[in-house]
């Protein structure tokens, strides 16, 4: 029993995680903590959700990343920029989980999160922001249709940080942040947000482990018996994003951080 929900909750969580660059923690911590006592025979606080999650993270990101850079998604230029402030961040947030009070945290993220989410649904009939980034890219998709999108470096950074502390603090990847921030500040287009969120995650996810083990919240167990499936839904996440047109893409981000963000502030509300 427990061998199939490690690998039910591994691969559903690494395929949606991988699809809309948010990484699968969204699954993985709630499955561990309120399905854990039932089918583990054992209960599993948020701390060690949260920490093990973020370490097969690292497997989700990896595989994914890989198939996204077949693919020639990946902007990496930008994606080191986030990385400087993201690396850090997600140390501080793995760290600062033991003296947040995670409830009022994570309902006002998740308001945060509904923002987001109502920004990107209108994200059609709102006019571009009129900013002329410092650096500027063009990226083609697989129909030929070009894209072009622009961002700065301060503003890069400073998202990078914000990224890697929810991504430590939840261990749900931060691409909650990250993918909408790129997508209606600096107009990436979606298959590229996705799959440099991936990349940066991937490297962020590696430095929010190392300070999760070293607190011992991290429960290597679990991380075994998940990070196979994950490995395979990192793939197959990345893969169907390759097959979507960016609108449909697009379309699936803009559900997909709804039900996030009602889910946040239902648990923010009702549970403890």
């Amino acid at each position: 029993m427990s061998f199939l929900f490690y690998t039910v909750v591994g691969l559903l969580a690494a395929t949606l995680g991988s699809l809309v660059g948010l990484g699968g923690g969204i699954i993985i911590v709630p499955a561990l903590v309120y399905l854990g006592p039932l089918i583990l025979g054992h209960p599993v606080d948020v701390t060690t959700a949260v920490g093990t999650s973020l370490a097969v993270l690292v497997f989700t990101a990896m595989s994914s990343t890989f198939t996204f850079v077949k693919q020639k998604r990946v902007d990496f230029r930008s994606g080191w920029i986030y990385f400087i402030t993201c690396g850090p961040g997600a140390m501080l947030g793995s760290y600062t989980t033991q003296f947040v009070n995670a409830k009022s945290f994570q309902l006002s993220f998740g308001f945060f999160m509904l923002a987001m989410a109502i920004l990107m649904i209108l994200r059609d009939k709102l006019k571009p922001l009129n900013v002329k980034w410092g650096i500027q890219r063009t990226y083609t998709d697989a129909s030929g249709q070009s894209f072009e999108y622009g961002y700065s470096i301060l503003p890069a950074l400073l998202i990078g940080l914000g990224v890697g502390f929810i991504s430590g603090l939840f261990g749900i990847g931060g691409g909650s942040l990250f993918v909408p921030a790129m997508v209606l500040l600096f107009r990436y287009p979606p298959h590229v947000a996705t799959a440099t969120s991936m990349f940066v995650i991937f490297l962020s996810s590696l430095t929010g482990t190392f300070t999760k083990l070293s607190l011992g919240e991290v429960d290597l167990w679990m991380v075994l018996g998940l990070a196979p499936s994950a490995i395979v839904g990192g793939w197959l996440g990345a893969k169907i994003a390759g097959k979507l047109s960016s609108k449909k893409l697009l379309w699936v981000l803009r559900i997909t951080f709804l039900i996030v963000a009602l889910k946040m502030i239902y648990e923010g509300i009702f549970l403890t």
